[in-house]
């Protein structure tokens, strides 16, 4: 198979804070990781573009969007909220975060690659329409998922995000949107807190309580994922794949382990071998273990690349 690694180096660059969770280790902890498994000379890396602004707004409000580029510092910090700031180099960072999805779905549908991991920060799935929150800026897979239809012609889209927060941003720019499926696991309560009401063939939300352990989390993605994705056929699956669901991961408190991110990847490359001609592309969004951040995305990509799990 052909997978595709998008990347840039600005994603590193972006710090909300130094002692910040969502800090620039996280890409040499994904990177270092593949590279010590064997899997990233496979791998065909590419570099991120910068999303471009008549992508963005597809996701976003104009105004919003304008409002993050006046903003950009050109020295020090300035913050969004309590939690999400930008320094010079955030801007940039999230514009290669959304672009490189964009290119990944690009060059998914045109058939130069198989399928595409985006190790990319910022993280995007709390962005919303009109806001940026929970370290986000530009909701990068919704971003994505309208590349693939309105700028590739797609009509069918699904959207599946097992990060230990509910991805609201998504939710709000696909609120009733039937071309899109959004199927989300996450534990609550936790931030951001609330979240909509289940719509068949558009929005399935599995909330968690804390302490679930891999078993009920692969029960929960088969009773009720699986059977939506299969009625919703879609032409591209998308993924939110946010690591921080894990056990050793110190924000959240769900009991994931390296296996089952192998194993939920496996049954939405199954989804899309059947339904959308084997097209994925996936984005990274939380994980703030080191350890357990690079082990889940080793895991995670040896799935999209067919590989069996190691033990």
């Amino acid at each position: 198979m052909k997978v595709g690694l998008f990347t840039h180096p600005s994603c590193r660059l972006h710090e909300i804070d130094p002692d910040h969770p969502e800090q620039p280790a996280r890409m040499a902890a994904v990177t270092d990781a593949l590279v010590r498994a064997g899997i990233d000379e496979w791998l065909l890396h590419r570099q991120a573009p910068a999303a471009e602004r008549d992508q963005l707004v597809r996701a976003h409000a104009g105004a919003y969007v304008d409002t993050l580029f006046s903003h950009a510092p050109a020295s020090g910090r300035i913050s969004i909220d309590a939690d999400t700031s930008m320094n010079p180099h955030t801007l940039d960072a999230a514009l290669c975060a959304a672009g490189a999805g964009t290119a990944a779905v690009d060059a998914v549908i045109a058939g130069e690659l198989d399928a595409a991991f985006c190790c990319v920060r910022p993280p995007g799935h709390h962005a919303e329409r009109r806001m940026a929150m929970g370290f986000c800026f530009f909701d990068n897979v919704a971003v994505a998922a309208l590349q693939a239809l309105e700028a590739n012609n797609l009509d069918r889209v699904a959207i599946c995000d097992f990060d230990v927060h509910q991805g609201n941003g998504t939710e709000d720019i696909f609120d009733g949107d039937p071309r899109v499926l959004f199927c989300s696991t996450f534990q609550h309560p936790l931030f951001p807190g609330a979240f909509r009401e289940n719509v068949p063939g558009q929005r399935v939300n599995c909330p968690l309580e804390a302490g679930t352990a891999g078993d009920v989390f692969r029960r929960t993605v088969s009773e009720y994922w699986l059977p939506e994705l299969e009625a919703f056929a879609p032409e591209l699956v998308l993924v939110s794949a946010g690591f921080d669901a894990h056990l050793q991961d110190p924000i959240g408190g769900l009991k994931l382990v390296d296996s089952d991110f192998h194993w939920v990847t496996e049954r939405l490359v199954d989804v899309a071998n059947r339904y959308a001609s084997g097209r994925i592309v996936s984005i990274l969004e939380g994980g703030y273990d080191l350890d357990a951040l690079g082990r889940s995305a080793v895991a995670h990509v040896r799935a999209l690349m067919g590989h069996p799990e190691t033990h």
